[in-house]
């Protein structure tokens, strides 16, 4: 059965939260909950998470649409379960050892890159990605008539990892299928195959990216987030007709930071 909105018990009777309940709805609040939680795997939710995992690549709208639910029943937007991001972090470690086998990593090799991937690709990356789109977004997307509204940067960072997952499942699973005998060969058919797999991976990102920020009521011209499209189809045909490969790019770069 799907959420429901619900009426907190620290209700006043106008609506307005007490000032103890309205504590508990602060953002140092809701990342104290969510951090400790961290810590308790038996409270984790971790059969919903892999079912949001399933359906970012099949229907991610109804992922998006479960923190629609969320906002109505716990008032806010970010998740407060971190199941998502601890699966997503085995997800990390797992194709990352299998991506330092394919590039014949030794041990200490494949643990330098695992903690490049963890710490500067995902958390790095992700945190700058999560603050530029958060401040963007209450800035200028915001719409006038809902001044009282804005976005959650735990929402933000949330939808950064949504969008990531898809690419990282593309990157660094499905493409070591073909890395060694197919992508980093001096062919074309390398690095069409190899760019042609960036351009889905990235593409994803915008695609549920967009999702994201399109699926919170109160902003406005979100469509501006899919312009991005246009460039990296531009990148993609101009890296074809230059031989480009992105692949092979990113294999030299991975074994030059782990010397």
């Amino acid at each position: 059965m799907l959420p429901t909105t619900l009426v907190s018990s620290g209700s006043q009777g106008n609506g307005v939260l007490s000032p103890r309940d309205a504590a508990r709805h602060t953002a140092g609040a809701k990342r104290y909950k969510y951090l400790r939680r961290l810590f308790h795997f038996r409270q984790m939710d971790f059969e919903f998470a892999l079912w949001q995992m399933l359906y970012l690549f099949t229907s991610p709208q109804r992922v998006y649409r479960n923190f629609h639910y969320r906002k109505q029943t716990k008032d806010q937007w970010a998740r407060d379960d971190p199941a998502f991001l601890v699966l997503l972090s085995i997800w990390l470690c797992v194709s990352t050892v299998g991506f330092g086998f394919v590039l014949d990593m030794g041990f200490f090799e494949t643990i330098k890159l695992l903690l490049w991937v963890v710490f500067i690709d995902c958390v790095g990356v992700g945190l700058l990605i999560a603050t530029l789109m958060w401040f963007i977004s209450n800035k200028y997307l915001v719409k006038q008539q809902n001044r009282d509204y804005d976005v959650e940067w735990g929402y933000a960072f949330d939808v950064h990892l949504n969008a990531f997952y898809p690419l990282l499942v593309i990157l660094h699973f499905i493409q070591l299928f073909f890395i060694n005998y197919v992508i980093i060969s001096d062919s074309v058919i390398g690095y069409f195959v190899g760019n042609t797999l960036w351009l889905i991976a990235i593409g994803y990102y915008i695609y549920v990216t967009f999702l994201g920020y399109s699926a919170l009521p109160f902003l406005k011209n979100t469509a501006i987030l899919l312009y991005p499209f246009a460039l990296l189809i531009m990148l993609y045909l101009i890296s074809l007709a230059c031989g480009w490969n992105f692949t092979k790019m990113l294999c030299s770069f991975y074994k030059y930071r782990v010397k």
